[in-house]
């Protein structure tokens, strides 16, 4: 596939002699909220910087595009903000440039005055467990990625008809974006973007039942109260919860004291398990919520080898005594639940390139305020001049798309400074031209 590129349509128009001699030369990699904000905070500060993002999809906006859930468009309101940054006379996108093969690390730094890596966390995390590959098991991400007609899983054909229950492991806003999608209505996701396959699918899905597997309690739920309102709001969806996953201890109810949100998602969670469905539906539809339980491994079935049956679940209980960080032990308690389909929510870890300096236990690049370090063990720490990182590579896959232009801010800050102390400074390195010859 050939590169694209996206460019201000008044750039070409433009001569050379309207920048500095020498711009600052700026590469950007990875084109979601993390690398718009960046580029968008770039060009504002420095009036003589030039902007290059390159991304290794054919479209940009990144998680923005292919990770917002379809019945979210309010969420995907800031593509406009980053439509007009790529629109800049002074930037350019360019796509299908993966970094490793289309060009290396190396390669950009040369080019560039600046390159900011901004990639994010492309791959997820795995459980290690057996059966993790059996067909029927996937990552949520891809899940969510197919329903968005995302080019890496445009033709993913997830089991929909062979079960009509499917198991989400997580309880975060992920793992409810996934759930709510499987239940809803098909004639309300009709009116969303959704992509036309995925909808296909769903209308023929025979999916009646979701349950959602968390490793700890109510009162730990990783998920927000708008997730929690909007999934229990869903027409004649019926929820259930066991009685005795939804007692507190003294330890679950100072958490919920300290955490205004943990408490507010608890009720809501209490509320939804106490509040039934006034009247018998057609199609009835059920969401499970299933606590103090780990994955142990995935089940094959009987009838079609090498296709998933069910999960085993572990029974967990909360060890520790500081509130807001006891973490789930198994008891050596088991028990089965069967499903046609299992969807993991359980994280996003980053993946180095050659040449960058990363910590595999952390996942993320040793950084200082955006600024990468090649060396942490010595004092000064070493920094990799002209090497910057945002977003989730920076600092771990947290946050939400807001997180990112604070993100930006720090790093651009850190550019700044750096660019005043000399410690960077504009040349007549090649940047796009040289890019476009690559």
């Amino acid at each position: 596939m050939k590169m694209a590129i996206f460019q201000g349509g008044t750039w070409f128009a433009r001569t050379f002699s309207t920048v500095a001699s020498h711009p600052l030369r700026v590469c950007v990699v990875g084109s979601g909220p993390a690398g718009f904000y960046t580029a968008e905070k770039m060009l504002k500060a420095h009036q003589e910087a030039q902007v290059d993002i390159i991304d290794r999809l054919p479209t940009p906006f990144g998680l923005v595009r292919s990770g917002v859930a379809p019945d979210h468009p309010e969420t995907k309101i800031v593509v406009n903000q980053f439509t007009r940054v790529a629109q800049h006379e002074r930037c350019t996108f360019f796509g299908n440039v993966t970094l490793g093969s289309s060009v290396t690390l190396p390669e950009l730094r040369e080019l560039y005055d600046v390159v900011v890596l901004a990639y994010g966390a492309e791959s997820d995390r795995v459980l290690g467990i057996p059966g993790e590959d059996l067909s029927g098991v996937y990552a949520a991400r891809e899940f969510v990625w197919w329903y968005n007609g995302h080019p890496n899983c445009r033709y993913l054909n997830p089991d929909l008809k062979s079960s009509d229950t499917a198991v989400v492991l997580g309880q975060g806003n992920v793992a409810l974006d996934v759930a709510r999608i499987l239940l809803r209505p098909t004639t309300e996701l009709a009116t969303t973007d959704i992509a036309s396959h995925a909808l296909a699918a769903l209308e023929d899905s025979s999916i009646r039942k979701v349950y959602l597997v968390g490793r700890r309690g109510p009162a730990q739920a990783a998920c927000t109260a708008k997730e929690l309102r909007e999934i229990s709001g869903i027409k004649d969806l019926h929820v259930h919860i066991k009685e005795a996953d939804l007692l507190t201890t003294p330890e679950d109810e100072e958490e919920m004291r300290n955490n205004r949100i943990r408490k507010r998602v608890y009720e809501l969670i209490y509320k939804a398990a106490t509040t039934r469905a006034s009247h018998p539906c057609s199609d009835p539809r059920e969401l499970h919520f299933v606590f103090f339980r780990k994955p142990d491994k995935f089940l094959e079935s009987n009838e079609r080898s090498g296709h998933v049956s069910g999960v085993r679940l572990e029974k967990t209980k909360l060890i520790g005594d500081r509130p807001g960080e006891r973490m789930a032990a198994g008891t050596g308690q088991f028990e089965d639940l069967g499903c046609g389909i299992v969807l993991k929510s359980i994280g996003y870890k980053s993946v180095p390139v050659n040449g960058l300096p990363f910590d595999h236990q952390k996942g993320v690049v040793p950084n200082v305020r955006g600024r990468v370090l090649s060396d942490t063990s010595g004092d000064p720490m070493l920094l990799e001049k002209g090497l910057y990182v945002c977003g989730w590579l920076k600092r771990g896959p947290t946050g939400i798309i807001a997180t990112n232009l604070y993100c930006a801010e720090e790093t651009v800050a850190s550019i700044s400074e750096d660019l005043k102390q000399v410690i960077l400074a504009s040349s007549s390195r090649s940047g796009r031209e040289g890019l476009l010859q690559l």
